[in-house]
């Protein structure tokens, strides 16, 4: 058996091309498949809490109350009124109950017992109050 001398056998090599092309579609891929909560431009600051007691799978509706006792809904300020009126008509079409209350730590009371009325009175059945966590202290 006669073997060939002088060929030389090139070491396999990973080429950076298809090492660039597999990062750039597991890039597009988290991407279109993440899901992002789209939040309003109003800044609030949570109180803080260390349980946590929400599911959130649940279907919901958002609803931000600022410093001054401003009512965000999806985003645009409305009235009790027109809030009641617009959870009631997402109560009737989709059935959410559940209500996330975003309410800033300095909002008098009265105001967000306000909002918690209206939204039981336009069917909510759950209101889930916003809050931070708190970090544990060692």
């Amino acid at each position: 058996m006669r073997f060939r001398k002088g060929i030389i056998e090139e070491e396999p090599r990973l080429g950076m091309a298809p090492l660039i092309d597999v990062v750039f579609l597991l890039l597009i891929f988290f991407m279109l498949t993440s899901h992002f909560e789209i939040a309003s431009g109003v800044r609030i600051r949570l109180p803080k809490v260390a349980q946590k007691v929400y599911n959130s799978e649940q279907a919901k509706i958002t609803v931000l109350v600022d410093k001054e006792g401003n009512i965000y809904f999806k985003g645009k300020k409305v009235g009790l009124s027109a809030l009641r009126a617009k959870i009631g008509s997402l109560v009737s079409e989709q059935g959410i109950v559940h209500l996330v209350l975003q309410a800033d730590k300095e909002t008098a009371h009265g105001r967000v017992v306000a909002v918690m009325d209206a939204a039981k009175g336009a069917g909510i059945r759950s209101i889930i109050i916003a809050a931070k966590w708190k970090v544990a202290e060692k």
